[in-house]
């Protein structure tokens, strides 16, 4: 009986030593007075995410090098009140439409629907008032072997020009590898367009690192991609990667071709700000769509996405006015954005994949920013 009872207490002290612990605490309050609360899931490994209610928004995301030292490896801001004041995507979840939508038109059924323009004449990331700056509701928080945090939002008929009353959820989950998961999942009362994602921008040396992020190395399983007009908005060609500085299938440090003005599609979008079609298409599991690595600390990053594409930027509008964490001056190629998605613009294009989403069928798009060290 004891050689039982010690076991099981051994079992039990493994699984609580294993164990993914959920906190929260007051964030602050917003210039409208509601509450914001900031979650923190924290693995047994030192990887933790701390997520804010205000635009469920991933504020903080901690991750050891080979050496065991932690640094946050995405940019933001300190105080609540820059996010408010200064929106800029850092780590907020998108919506309804992620990236951008041509003149902020599009059909369905046989109605057109009219946007915000907020990106010149199209419109980006929901329109300027879209869910990257709603404050979201706490469902449930639970630790356990898993920790996790859900989110819920509604987006009423019209909201933002776009039809139907949308119900949506957004779960973040932290095992105790220190793999992060996020779910998006909405469902809608009318037919409309969504496509939902998370815009952290990454650096994996860590945020505010001097030599910026152009020395992070990238991998992208993708043959090809979607080049751009002038506006920034896709052509609607698939065009191969093959002997171009948009070939990252072998890997490659972001800084090769950042610059290279021989190449119209790298003068159009200031950088890389392109949408990669992955070799894999749309997965029932997510799978594999980047990688991102610093050779220096070892700290590597794996996106892996059921959506059929990523959207790479290199931080090109970063212009030397935003102060974010630390007071750290973020300037161009400080942090790079990897971004789940359908294709930009996709309901203007019959050939990309379906962002229509109906009553019934509600959508759903699983993500998960998996570190882990290279030694």
């Amino acid at each position: 009986m004891a050689g039982t009872a010690v076991l099981a207490l051994s079992a039990t002290l493994s699984v609580q030593a294993l164990a993914a612990e959920a906190t929260q605490v007051p964030a602050g309050k917003l210039s409208d007075g509601s509450e914001v609360t900031a979650v923190t899931l924290k693995a047994d490994n030192g990887v933790s995410a701390t997520i804010l209610t205000f635009g469920a928004t991933l504020e903080k995301f901690m991750a050891p090098d080979r050496d065991g030292q932690l640094a946050d490896i995405t940019l933001g801001y300190d105080k609540l009140a820059d996010y408010e004041a200064r929106p800029n995507y850092w780590g907020a979840t998108i919506g309804r439409y992620a990236n951008r939508i041509a003149g902020g038109k599009f059909t369905l059924d046989g109605k057109s629907y009219q946007l915000p323009q907020n990106d010149g004449e199209n419109s980006l990331h929901g329109g300027g008032k879209g869910w990257d700056v709603q404050n979201w509701k706490i469902d449930s928080i639970k630790s356990g072997p898993v920790a996790s945090v859900v989110f819920s939002l509604i987006s009423p008929d019209g909201d933002s020009g776009y039809p139907g009353t949308v119900k949506a959820r957004v779960t973040y989950t932290l095992d105790e590898s220190g793999s992060l998961c996020i779910a998006f999942d909405a469902s809608t009362d009318k037919p409309t367009v969504i496509n939902m994602t998370n815009h952290a921008i990454f650096n994996m040396a860590g945020e505010g690192a001097p030599q910026g992020a152009m020395q992070n190395v990238l991998t992208i399983p993708a043959s090809h991609y979607t080049p751009i007009d002038s506006k920034l908005i896709p052509t609607g060609e698939l065009r191969p990667v093959e002997g171009t500085v948009f070939d990252f299938r072998k890997g490659k440090a972001l800084q090769d071709g950042l610059r290279d003005g021989n190449d119209q599609q790298i003068v159009y979008g200031r950088g890389f700000d392109h949408n990669f079609a992955l070799d894999k298409g749309v997965t029932k599991k997510p799978e594999l769509a980047a990688r991102l690595e610093d050779p220096a600390s070892g700290r590597v990053l794996e996106v892996l996405t059921t959506e059929p594409g990523v959207q790479v930027y290199s931080g090109n509008f970063l212009d030397g006015t935003y102060i974010g964490k630390q007071g750290h001056l973020y300037r161009m190629g400080d942090g790079i954005a990897l971004e789940p998605q359908k294709f930009p613009d996709s309901p203007n294009h019959s050939n990309f994949v379906s962002a229509r989403v109906d009553p019934g069928k509600p959508y759903r798009h699983v993500m998960i920013y998996r570190v882990s060290v290279d030694r």
